[in-house]
């Protein structure tokens, strides 16, 4: 597994889980709040796709998860 994979998985996780927290329909909802936490990860996920740039990816890497480079600096 390489870390582009990883974040997709991880930033999936975190939609999922603030979604069913946040959403007033939810059997586990908590409070509203965590629908900012969605909008976070969806905008971190828009501005690494413009800037290669993502902060988990960099995490990852020295932590040794093997990269692939999509994005060329």
């Amino acid at each position: 597994m390489n870390t582009e994979r990883v974040v997709r998985i991880v930033a999936g996780i975190f939609v999922l889980v603030s979604v069913l927290l946040g959403a007033p329909a939810s059997p586990v909802f908590v409070s509203g709040w965590f629908l900012a936490f969605t909008l976070f990860v969806g905008f971190n996920l828009l501005q690494s796709g413009f800037s290669c740039f993502c902060p988990l990816e960099n995490v990852l890497v020295r932590m040794g998860v093997p990269d692939v480079r999509t994005c060329r600096k």
